[in-house]
């Protein structure tokens, strides 16, 4: 998703999408660490989808955007 996706998403929303990505790090690093993980790049894109979305979630606290 792209970053003009996420704003759009509602604050119930935001949240699940962040459980879920944090839930899928965790699938990702127990793969990787059992030799089981093909495409490595999924690591820091997963952990980029985060800090877009704990970004988000902080402009809206702050009142930024």
């Amino acid at each position: 998703m792209r970053i003009d996706e996420f704003r759009s998403l509602d604050p119930e929303e935001l949240t699940k999408q962040l459980e879920e990505a944090h839930q899928e790090l965790l699938n990702l690093r127990f793969r990787l660490s059992t030799k089981q993980l093909v495409n490595h790049r999924e690591l820091p894109m997963v952990k980029k989808k985060i800090a877009r979305l704990k970004t988000i979630m902080k402009e809206r606290e702050l009142g930024i955007r």
